[in-house]
């Protein structure tokens, strides 16, 4: 091989450069990190947007068009013709009182502007100059301001979103963040400062500038000062320790922060600022009245009762009658009717006179009402008034301090034996109606004698009568009395006489159908009211309310209607739509002329020496009245009816037992002591007397209309349709004055009922009883 072809191999030395080498390393390292960094951007990025984009939508909308009806339903009273409000219905008793912006002041608004969020007016819901600024305040200790806007703030009192710590924390400032700068671009910062002034949280349970307005100074927010404006705003930071009533100093040192702002704004001048800072504060620290001048009007729009203290029973029983509307209207459970009122934002517009109810509060809660020495020691007892439509003007379940809301109301939800409350309901007005009895008709005080398979002979002698003193009396007077005064001595045997003549089925049935006593029992457990001691002397069952019956009692009154009683004239929804109307019409349940002839017999319970409601006289008002008086005097009622009022009066244990009369006023003394007052400055004086009805004279001696030869004379009332005959002045002795003449001491005249041997009984007891019944009529 030829060599000059051979290749030559040379061998070539490798140069090295350092410096380039670390920096191609670092590059490397610095594009795997970038490309690190990059993606862990991404995922994080990812995944953020996932959680927000996820936290977004479990966040719901906000809306400020219901937010002043969605929480507080609100119970009206009327007071010299204008409609104010008594009381709120809202979550944990808070006090809340909405107004309208027009209505707040602007300096009031800048009060709080000004202590709040003073670039509210720029911002987009969402102020992180502020928050700079805050933060800075935070970390050098001169914390003035909060982070969070007045529409962050309204956000978070809506919600009601409020978490701080953790992931949870995070989460809700996010979520109150992105709802603040969606209701900016929504609604209007007039919308959102509205609301918020509304909302914003002013003591432990007291919530917006209008309640904050009347509690602490017993003004509508816009007769406030600009001191008391300021003053109210300076809580807002720290609710607790601003309190201008609990720590002054602290609200002073907030107050002069925000008039100083106020200052340098503009919204107030120097003169404006030393007058507000040196202003000499008169707080309150109570819900009441206060007045708002509108052009001429004079508006009540502040709470009624004291703040501090529970609802009244009234309030209470304006709650359940609502209840038992929404729960007919709705279809709901008591529990769900309750929470959509406590949440609905109702308007209720009651039937309260505020005089009246506050004067029976006041005389509930002095024990010398109810006894001469004020003692503790005696019973319970319950008070209530209406007028002649069914309107409940006044209502207290129970004497001494109401301790709770919602609490038991002997006045509406206890049911006991009305005694003989019930008579004139359940036998005399429906005699007078049927035409069966007149004003001078004349009873035999004389018991009925009934088979009775309980009793040791098979046989009853019933009912007997009660004293005024709380005795049973074991023996009658067998004495001629008329109707009128068989009423005013509660003559428990013309009573049962007289349910006799109608029967119990015809008295259940008026009373059950007519009255409407829902609480009369058909049957139950082998017990019945369709029974002669149920209709003839209140032995019931399951007994009634005190409403009831005192409702049952307007007939007297009104020319014989019924009108169902009711706290609530109407409710409106959120919408302003009636939901419910109280019926205006009443029911024609025994004609006018019935109606006041038993007005002008219950005339006689209280003027009647003998009369068992004589000590409720009043000086200057027409009474009309009715006692009651339970088996082992376990109740005492009284019924009092002036021409303008309908009221009743309870008096009992709670669990049925004994009066001890000794240590009570008589229910006829205890109801001039709660009432009288009231009753006797009526501006009507007397009852309307009835065009269908005539006063006529009448023989004392045989009940018939007085003729020429009668020399004992008296006037009674007698409907036009339904006149007795004329005396003849024949005063000769009857068959029956014989009969019971001839009686000896232990012998008895009775009305013998459908089924008793006369003779046997006789036979078994060894006493004379004489069989009146044919002979009672020509009496009557």
């Amino acid at each position: 091989m030829n060599p000059s072809l051979k290749k030559v191999k040379r061998k070539v030395k490798k140069v090295t450069r350092p410096i380039g080498a670390v920096l191609k390393t670092i590059g490397i390292t610095l594009t795997c990190i970038l490309m690190i960094a990059v993606m862990s951007i991404a995922i994080i990025g990812s995944a953020m947007t996932v959680f927000v984009v996820n936290l977004m939508d479990d966040t719901s909308e906000i809306k400020l068009d219901s937010v002043s009806s969605n929480y507080t339903t609100y119970i009206y009273a009327k007071q010299d013709n204008e409609w104010i409000t008594y009381d709120m219905i809202s979550n944990e008793g808070e006090k809340r009182i909405w107004v309208n912006l027009e209505q707040i002041p602007q300096f009031v608004r800048d009060a709080f502007i000004y202590s709040e969020d003073e670039r509210f007016n720029s911002h987009d819901g969402v102020d992180f100059f502020g928050i700079a600024v805050a933060a800075m305040e935070i970390v050098t200790g001169q914390s003035k301001r909060g982070a969070s806007t007045i529409t962050q703030q309204t956000v978070k009192n809506i919600t009601g979103d409020d978490d701080v710590d953790g992931v949870a924390g995070v989460e809700r400032k996010i979520r109150e963040i992105y709802r603040a700068v969606q209701l900016e671009k929504e609604y209007s910062k007039d919308d959102i400062l509205e609301a918020y002034l509304n909302l914003v949280p002013l003591n432990y349970n007291i919530y917006g500038v209008q309640a904050a307005a009347n509690y602490y100074f017993n003004k509508d927010v816009n007769q406030l000062t600009i001191g008391e404006a300021v003053t109210i705003a300076a809580i807002t930071k720290s609710p607790y320790h601003n309190d201008p009533i609990r720590f002054p100093e602290k609200n002073l040192e907030r107050r002069t922060y925000i008039l100083g702002k106020m200052l340098e704004n503009g919204a107030i001048s120097s003169e404006e600022y030393d007058e507000a800072l040196n202003q000499e504060l008169k707080l309150i620290g109570s819900m009441t009245y206060t007045k708002t001048e509108s052009g001429t009007d004079t508006k009540l729009l502040s709470a009624y009762d004291n703040f501090d203290s529970v609802s009244s029973y009234y309030v209470d029983a304006v709650i359940n009658q609502a209840e038992d509307i929404f729960m007919n209207y709705y279809g709901l459970t008591r529990d769900e009717a309750f929470q959509k009122l406590r949440r609905g934002g109702y308007q209720i517009y009651t039937c309260v006179d505020l005089d009246i109810q506050k004067k029976l509060e006041e005389k509930y809660l002095d024990l010398y009402t109810f006894s001469e020495d004020g003692s503790e020691d005696i019973p319970q007892s319950a008070f209530i008034c209406m007028d002649y439509n069914g309107r409940i003007l006044g209502v207290v379940g129970g004497i001494g301090k109401k301790e709770t809301p919602l609490c038991f109301n002997r006045a509406t939800m206890s049911t006991r034996q009305p005694g003989s409350c019930f008579k004139p309901l359940a036998s005399y007005s429906l005699a007078v109606d049927r035409d069966l009895i007149t004003w001078s008709s004349q009873f035999l005080d004389t018991p009925l004698l009934i088979e009775d398979a309980g009793s040791e002979n098979g046989y009853l002698v019933w009912p007997r009568n009660y004293s005024t003193s709380g005795a049973t009396t074991s023996s009658w007077s067998k004495e001629y009395n008329f109707t009128h005064s068989c009423l005013a001595r509660s003559l428990n045997t013309t009573a049962a006489q007289l349910v006799e003549m109608l029967t119990p089925s015809e008295c259940f049935d008026f009373l059950k159908h007519r009255l409407h006593f829902d609480s009369l029992v058909l049957y139950k457990d082998g017990y019945t009211d369709i029974a002669r001691s149920p209709m003839s002397v209140g032995a019931l069952t399951d007994g009634v309310t005190l409403k009831d019956i005192t409702t049952a009692y307007q007939m007297f009154g009104n020319g014989g209607k019924y009108y169902e009683s009711t706290f609530i004239t109407r409710i409106l929804d959120n919408t302003g739509e009636v939901i419910y109307q109280h019926p205006l019409m009443g029911e024609q349940v025994i004609d006018e002329s019935s109606a006041y002839v038993m007005n002008r017999m219950m005339e006689t319970v209280v003027s009647s020496s003998r009369g068992t409601g004589r000590l409720a006289r009043l000086e200057n008002v027409e009474l009309i009245a009715k006692t009651g008086t339970t088996q082992d005097w376990a109740d005492l009622w009284f019924v009092g009816c002036t021409p303008q009022y309908v009221t009743g009066l309870w008096i009992g244990h709670d669990k049925p037992e004994t009066i001890d009369t000794k240590s009570c006023y008589g229910s006829a003394q205890m109801w001039k002591n709660i009432f009288g007052d009231i009753a006797d400055a009526g501006e009507i004086k007397e009852f309307t007397p009835s065009t269908t009805v005539v006063e006529r004279e009448y023989c004392t001696k045989t009940g018939l209309i007085a003729g020429r030869n009668c020399q004992d004379t008296a006037v009674g009332y007698y409907k036009r349709t339904n006149i007795p005959a004329t005396c003849s002045g024949d005063h000769t002795p009857t068959e029956l004055d014989e009969i019971l003449k001839g009686l000896g001491k232990k012998d008895t005249a009775v009305v013998v009922t459908d089924g008793v041997d006369v003779a046997e009984y006789e036979r078994i007891t060894g006493h004379r009883y004489t069989y009146v019944n044919e002979l009672m009529k020509s009496y009557r």
